[in-house]
């Protein structure tokens, strides 16, 4: 690559980690390099904040302390943990690449790219963050934090949002990388994207690698990266009902072992049109047609938006009642409002059951 020629790498390799090493953020994920803590962490950094990764990477490390912990719980009690973290394809991938590693390598985490690759929800970045901080192996760890700082110091012009461009930023991390200490050259690569080299309004004057950067020396990183737009999210309308029986328990249903929010369980909910009926009736008929009984629908709970990265739910929320008999599966169930709370909701239903709570009784 034409600009590293011009980069006095063991410079820039020197001034990164140092910066690291005296400012790094005490993290629990941190505090020793056991590859199984490092890939739960990565896995729960990816889509989300660091600040709410904490409690959750604590709770979660509780609750299934060793990687045979994980691999051996019951799925409903993992998911139960990840609950309010979204993305949970994210946490079912990773107990299905954990019981693979305790069937096939012994409960040790492979320390080949190889054979780290080929596990379940394992992508080239959380390969190349557990290989380099469990493993000391001098493997690329590029996620969007690494692709912008990069883009800026070696003045990189490629679209960081097509998924081709990722091969450029490997190789140049193949380059750069410390093979002394690779754990701690992708640790602070990431760290300076995080506090330094900051989407908008980067702080050049703080930054410990600013004489190296092609991008500070002409003026020109607010413009980087290149990154095009993604395409706006589709709205969705939907009704959503929490319904009590004759002994005042209330129903709730199991989502499909596959797609969105997979085995999550929700209030009864369906997709309506807001130019036919009215959602109530349309709500009404499609419960009927579902579970064969009546319903008595109160009025509006309220309104609630969940946006997800390529829809936006509109839930419109009723109270209600059901007239005759639900006869319960393993994936409906009725439930009292205390027995609620050991089932895994995603973050707009637990949002939902917090209004219920709020308004204290049916309308």
């Amino acid at each position: 690559m034409k600009n590293l020629e011009e980069m006095d790498i063991p410079s820039f390799r020197e001034d990164l980690i140092g910066w690291f090493e005296k400012e790094q953020r005490d993290l629990p994920w941190r505090k020793d390099r056991d590859p199984y803590k490092i890939w739960v962490s990565e896995v729960m950094l990816q889509q989300t904040r660091v600040d709410t990764v904490i409690p959750y990477f604590n709770r979660f490390l509780e609750q299934f302390p060793s990687l045979d912990a994980l691999a051996e719980a019951d799925e409903e009690k993992v998911l139960k943990a990840w609950e309010g973290l979204g993305y949970y394809s994210r946490v079912r991938n990773l107990q299905s690449a954990v019981k693979e590693v305790q069937e096939k390598y012994n409960g040790i985490v492979p320390d080949s790219p190889k054979e780290i690759s080929a596990l379940k929800g394992v992508g080239p970045y959380t390969a190349g963050a557990i290989l380099s901080i469990a493993y000391a192996k001098p493997e690329p760890a590029v996620d969007g934090n690494v692709m912008r700082v990069l883009s800026r110091i070696l003045l990189i012009w490629d679209d960081i949002a097509k998924p081709a461009s990722r091969r450029i930023f490997e190789e140049a991390v193949r380059e750069l990388i410390s093979h002394e200490n690779p754990s701690y050259f992708n640790q602070a690569m990431m760290e300076l994207g995080a506090l330094i080299c900051t989407p908008t309004s980067p702080s050049c004057l703080l930054c410990p690698v600013r004489d190296h950067c092609q991008a500070f020396n002409e003026g020109v990183q607010d413009e980087l990266p290149v990154k095009t737009k993604k395409k706006k999210q589709r709205p969705v309308e939907l009704t959503a009902a929490v319904l009590r029986n004759h002994e005042g328990k209330l129903l709730i249903r199991k989502r499909p072992d596959t797609g969105l929010l997979a085995n999550l369980w929700e209030f009864p909910t369906t997709e309506v049109n807001l130019e036919f009926r009215s959602e109530k009736e349309q709500f009404a008929d499609y419960f009927k047609d579902q579970y064969e009984t009546g319903i008595t629908l109160g009025e509006m709970l309220g309104r609630i938006e969940h946006v997800f990265s390529h829809l936006i739910w509109n839930l419109h929320v009723f109270t209600g009642t059901i007239q005759g008999q639900i006869k319960e599966a393993s994936d409906l169930r009725l439930v009292s409002l205390d027995e609620i709370d050991e089932f895994a909701f995603p973050v707009s239903h637990q949002r939902i059951l917090r209004l219920y709570r709020e308004t204290g009784e049916i309308k």
